[in-house]
């Protein structure tokens, strides 16, 4: 008998194990620290965390370190002042960067492509060569230490402008003209015709501005001087301290502050994987 003969689409066996090898390796990568981090947040003192065999399952599993990370430091009050720097960035990039995309993409008015190349001539520069201007700049706004002053520069982001516009772009230009030929505004045409259709894409630029305000280190620790100012990033790093430290509450205060993001795409995931394939409109 012959080997019937492979499809088009089909895969032969060999490639499916490659595959999976694949993904494993990158599962292994990626889910690997934080499965560690979490082990080494749930063990005890009387557990050797430095052992030439380490163990990803705790011997005695206990709570007691997110105890003593509330203890050491204002953890709560680090989380909140992150919040509302996470708040003003995402209500900004929201807005802004919805604005800005949808005048971009449907409006035609002079200067319209030089400030197009004006943003992505930004996506150039690292953030590392413009954070003096910045630092200038807040100041000069009276906004140093203050936690304003951390959430201002990234209210709006270039990349969510740049990816709110391609959204917008994708919706099919008939909606827009038969909304004109009934007399529709641009205002009226931005919140009953296109923002519908690019819900998806607005989540995904929600959970990249949140998880960009939330994880910022080097810029809070720049404009803030008061401890009591300090977002979560900044205040973990009195975990460490200068003779001594405990992995053990360092990992469980990395748990503290990587739980918001979990919640955050867990709400929102429905819309990020919509937003990632976005391009048709439904019907």
């Amino acid at each position: 008998m012959t080997r019937p003969a492979l499809g088009l689409h089909s895969v032969s066996r060999g490639e499916k194990v490659l595959r999976y090898a694949l993904l494993l390796v990158v599962l292994v990568c990626t889910i690997g620290p934080f499965l560690w981090q979490l082990s080494t947040s749930l063990k005890s003192l009387t557990e050797d965390i430095y052992t030439r065999t380490p163990s990803l399952l705790p011997q005695r599993p206990t709570l007691d370190n997110y105890g003593q990370v509330a203890d050491t430091i204002p953890v709560w009050s680090y989380a909140i002042n992150s919040l509302i720097v996470a708040a003003i960035v995402v209500a900004g990039n929201a807005i802004g960067a919805t604005l800005a995309g949808y005048a971009l993409a449907n409006l035609r008015f002079r200067g319209a492509r030089v400030l197009l190349g004006l943003f992505l001539a930004t996506l150039v520069l690292p953030g590392e060569v413009t954070i003096v201007s910045q630092y200038v700049t807040v100041r000069g706004l009276g906004f140093a230490d203050t936690l304003v002053g951390v959430a201002l520069p990234g209210a709006i982001g270039m990349l969510n402008v740049l990816l709110m516009r391609t959204a917008f772009r994708a919706v099919p230009p008939d909606l827009d003209a038969a909304a004109r030929i009934d007399g529709a505004n641009a205002w009226q045409r931005l919140v009953h015709i296109a923002l519908p259709n690019v819900r998806g894409m607005l989540s995904v630029v929600v959970i990249f501005a949140f998880i960009g305000a939330w994880d910022d280190f080097l810029w809070p620790l720049i404009v803030l001087t008061d401890p009591d100012k300090y977002t979560l990033t900044v205040g973990l790093q009195y975990l460490n301290g200068t003779f001594s430290s405990n992995p053990r509450l360092i990992a469980a205060g990395t748990m503290i502050a990587f739980l918001p993001i979990v919640v955050i795409f867990a709400v929102l995931q429905r819309f990020f994987f919509r937003g990632v394939e976005e391009g048709a409109v439904k019907g």
